[in-house]
């Protein structure tokens, strides 16, 4: 993860949408990615892959009860995608970690988000929320 936080430009293209935190949620989350970065004519993959990991921990290890997660997609002047998925479970940061030793079903979402982006982090705030982002560069994608 990168220990910096990188600031957004001031963005050509912006989309925010709430969602509830359950699977449904994070499953409608891949939908309207898909249907917004055609819109855009940005390619969907990687970002479709790294919207689908950040939408399913939102609703998994980020979800409160009555509480929504928030989705955000950013195109830049300088080329750049950024996802930004927010939760209000500020108290559980996301960890690095090395890919499981032995085969499971589950533990491998950060790795591939952390493959697939340029940069990825996370910040917290405000109070009781933290932000998990990652960046594409869209001159590299294909």
């Amino acid at each position: 993860m990168n220990q910096e936080i990188a600031a957004p430009c001031a963005p050509l293209h912006q989309f925010t949408v709430p969602l509830s935190a359950t699977r449904r949620g994070a499953r409608l989350a891949r939908l309207l990615v898909t249907e917004q970065l055609r819109s855009w004519e940005i390619p969907l993959d990687p970002a479709r892959l790294i919207v689908a990991e950040l939408a399913a921990n939102a609703a998994l290890h980020g979800r409160v009860p009555g509480r929504s997660f928030r989705l955000t997609l950013m195109v830049t002047a300088h080329g750049v995608l950024r996802v930004e998925v927010t939760d209000t479970r500020g108290e559980s940061l996301p960890l690095r970690r090395n890919a499981p030793s032995e085969p499971a079903e589950s533990g491998y979402g950060l790795l591939l988000v952390e493959e697939l982006a340029d940069r990825w982090g996370v910040h917290g705030g405000p109070v009781p929320s933290k932000t998990v982002w990652a960046e594409l560069d869209l001159s590299f994608a294909e």
